[in-house]
């Protein structure tokens, strides 16, 4: 079967009735489709020469117009019209590789494709890029794109991802800055390996290629207890957490008085390991990196407490939330707050221990079904349970261990709502006001696009 084969036509799609499902997309004005991004790229104009093959192989040409920027609504077969491009590298701090076995399949695909980069915010670390891919970013502007940088010190950088070559695809940083693509940046800081004397080289070499590097996001190695014959790697430390905040900030400030712009900001996780306040909201500027966890919790604050300017009265039922260990003293502060202006409000927070994967991880999204389950059975929830979005798969609603959320609810006798993310939704549902939760069917979809990226955490 063709990879560009329609699935499905939208009611109002411009081709309904010149195509239907069989039929595959072999060019629009000409250019040929090879995926996704061809496919968006060169239906934007208003009028368009679409060429199809039908499944009997004849081809067909329709002429339309439509809006500028208006979609085709066309489905195919796969979201890319392609297969996900797998990661070549075998990275010392993979998450994936810290895994145990009997997870859904989709975890275990470790992805590296620049079209995810673009499409949903995946990263990439430029490593399997082809010379037709390179040359289509510039030539198709596709921008901005997210790059797994880690270092900037080519051999390092070959050591830490497992690939001779990895120091070489730097220059496509410099290739891409030149033909004005804006890149979000990350490294994945791991102690006694890029943090330091390398972690300021690196942040100097991405300042230089400003502004074409617009943000540059620094996060604390995630290590489990499935670490059996794998690199040995250290983990973060309080003090060494406050070291790395100091040397990001410093550099930071020279960001703001040469670019006018911060530019490097430390994850909200290495301000929790280091036990210091999280900044002020003008720190995080427009909040580039926000799902790299970078100013989560400052916005959840702030809109926390503007949502609690307006609120009206709690309902007064008892409710409960869950968290990371991380993330739960947060909370704690949070709900203060809401009781020092409503003393009627009646709450608790519970801090999940991470038994899956290691009581090294302390962060909300990876907290799985059965930890939730196995530490809140028997304890007073109240009439709710508040959790993380961030917890659950967002259109299976299940955690990373396959428990459903109603299969939670149904454990832990109580309503299990997914909030924490938004400040306005988790205010809300502290006071009653909770969002509708649609329990899908399970398996409903199954794309690869589900799977844990651990280019972006």
């Amino acid at each position: 079967m063709h990879r560009c084969t329609i699935r499905h036509i939208d009611a109002d799609s411009p081709l309904r009735g010149a195509a239907e499902p069989g039929d595959a997309l072999v060019s629009i004005n000409g250019n040929p489709i090879a995926d996704v991004l061809d496919y968006k790229y060169y239906a934007y104009d208003t009028r368009l020469t679409v060429e199809l093959r039908t499944a009997a192989g004849e081809t067909k040409t329709v002429r339309i117009r439509k809006p500028e920027g208006g979609e085709l609504g066309l489905d195919f077969e796969t979201y890319l019209m392609d297969s996900a491009h797998s990661c070549a590298n075998r990275c010392v701090f993979c998450f994936i590789d810290q895994m145990p076995k009997g997870l859904r399949p989709t975890l275990y695909f470790k992805d590296d494709d620049a079209r995810l980069s673009f499409l949903m915010g995946n990263y990439l670390t430029l490593t399997n890029l082809s010379e037709r891919e390179a040359r289509r970013i510039v030539d198709l502007h596709i921008s901005p794109i997210n790059v797994s940088v880690h270092t900037t010190n080519p051999e390092l950088r070959a050591f830490m991802l497992g690939n001779r070559r990895a120091g070489e695809s730097l220059e496509l940083m410099r290739r891409f800055a030149d033909g004005g693509i804006v890149m979000n940046c990350q490294i994945v800081c791991c102690p006694g390996l890029n943090d330091g004397a390398e972690l300021l080289r690196t942040m100097e070499d991405l300042a230089a290629l400003h502004p074409a590097v617009q943000s540059v996001s620094i996060v604390p190695v995630g290590l489990t207890k499935f670490r059996e014959g794998l690199y040995p790697l250290q983990p973060f430390t309080k003090a060494l957490a406050g070291e790395t905040i100091d040397l990001v900030e410093r550099f930071g400030d020279t960001c703001v008085t040469r670019f006018g712009e911060r530019v490097f900001f430390c994850g909200d996780e290495l301000y929790l390991k280091a036990e210091r306040p999280i900044p002020p909201d003008d720190f995080y500027e427009s909040y580039t990196q926000l799902e790299n966890g970078v100013g989560m919790l400052r916005l959840l604050t702030t809109e926390f407490h503007a949502a609690l300017r307006m609120a009206d009265a709690p309902d007064g039922a008892p409710f409960s939330m869950a968290a990371g260990v991380s993330a739960a003293p947060f909370l704690e502060r949070l709900l203060r707050d809401a009781q020092a202006r409503f003393p009627a409000l009646s709450g608790r927070v519970y801090a999940i221990q991470n038994d899956f994967f290691g009581r090294s991880i302390n962060v909300s999204g990876l907290i799985t079904g059965q930890d939730l389950i196995a530490q809140l059975r028997g304890k007073p929830l109240g009439e709710r349970l508040l959790i993380s979005a961030n917890m659950l798969r967002h259109d299976e609603l299940d955690f990373l261990d396959n428990v459903t959320l109603e299969e939670a609810s149904r454990a832990l006798g109580v309503p299990v709502y997914p909030v924490m993310q938004d400040g306005f939704a988790l205010c809300d549902a502290m006071f009653g006001i909770l969002p509708e939760v649609q329990l899908p069917e399970r398996a409903r979809r199954s794309d690869e696009f589900y799977a844990y990226n651990p280019h972006t955490k």
